[in-house]
């Protein structure tokens, strides 16, 4: 049973046209108050704005390098690159994860600054800035919601556009209590609340796309599962050189070596393993080597499914 590729290539296409749709709208929604941000950062001298806005700038590069990403990744394979170029959504949300870190030390240099020489802030300009953000944010979220379980760098973009929106609701907390307290440290204390709250949601994107890029097994499966399962199916009586990786967290492929047990036959335990495979791990590229007992390991049969 051969792979479909026509067929994946068309459920990857259409995954990804619809991904682009969505980045395309957010990235107009998010380009557009970023520019807002900054000026009212400077203009009303709001560290946490400038935070904000430094958070924001990462939405639109995440945004941008997503859809140049979706884009390159929609070339066929060629000679070179057998496996096309749907890897690069990895390296692009890898990359994203990084810049969220460097802002953050940024913000937190800038925020000890502040509080050893406080500076005046204009809490309604503040105010009103961090409000438009929220709709903004809002906004965003919802056009992504959609696509971030299936693809890292929109589940990159909603998880920014997300860390922004509790940024925005902090920005307005701090805003009210700067205009009715007069307490001017509010603004760099809530500016290093939003680099706090980011980190480990940042953490979480880099774990996961760094074991991608090493070829790690997905997180929803494990290893032993997967050979409990084979090791079940009749025919099978041992099993080596199991191998489950991703080129993307929806493109999940398998390889593995299945010893046969006596007088089995190589097809049937083949299509039966493959049936498994799919059907209790929605893996659908497979490729299974069979050989006998007392046969080396020299190439055997192959079957893709």
């Amino acid at each position: 049973m051969a792979d479909d590729p026509a067929g994946a290539g068309h459920a990857h296409g259409h995954t990804a046209g619809a991904n682009a749709g969505m980045l395309g709208w957010a990235l107009a929604l998010t380009a557009t108050y970023l520019v807002a941000e900054v000026v009212g950062g400077f203009w009303f001298n709001s560290l946490a704005l400038l935070s904000d806005a430094a958070h924001m700038l990462t939405d639109v590069a995440a945004l941008v390098i997503a859809l140049m990403a979706i884009r390159l990744g929609r070339r066929a394979a060629d000679e070179r690159r057998t496996f096309g170029y749907r890897r690069l959504e990895i390296l692009a949300a890898a990359f994203n994860a990084v810049l969220l870190f460097a802002i953050a030390v940024y913000v937190l240099v800038e925020a000890i600054r502040r509080f050893a020489d406080p500076e005046p802030v204009q809490s309604w300009g503040m105010l009103a800035v961090a409000s438009i953000g929220l709709v903004v944010n809002l906004a965003s979220m919802r056009l992504l919601t959609a696509g971030k379980d299936a693809s890292f760098n929109v589940k990159g973009a909603y998880l920014e556009v997300w860390a922004d929106m509790v940024g925005s609701v902090g920005v307005i907390l701090g805003a009210l209590a700067i205009r009715f307290t007069g307490w001017t440290w509010v603004d760099p204390v809530v500016a290093v609340g939003i680099g706090l709250w980011v980190l480990p949601r940042t953490w979480i994107l880099l774990r996961d796309t760094t074991n991608v890029l090493l070829e790690g097994v997905p997180a929803r499966l494990t290893l032993t599962e997967v050979r409990s399962a084979i090791a079940a199916v009749e025919g099978v009586d041992g099993l080596h050189d199991l191998h489950v990786w991703s080129m993307a967290n929806d493109d999940v492929s398998c390889t593995m070596h299945v010893t046969l047990a006596e007088d089995a036959d190589p097809d049937v335990v083949r299509k039966a393993v493959a049936d498994v495979m799919g059907r209790r791990f929605a893996i659908e590229h497979v490729t299974i080597q069979t050989e006998g007992a007392s046969e080396p390991c020299d190439g055997g049969e192959h079957l893709h499914a």
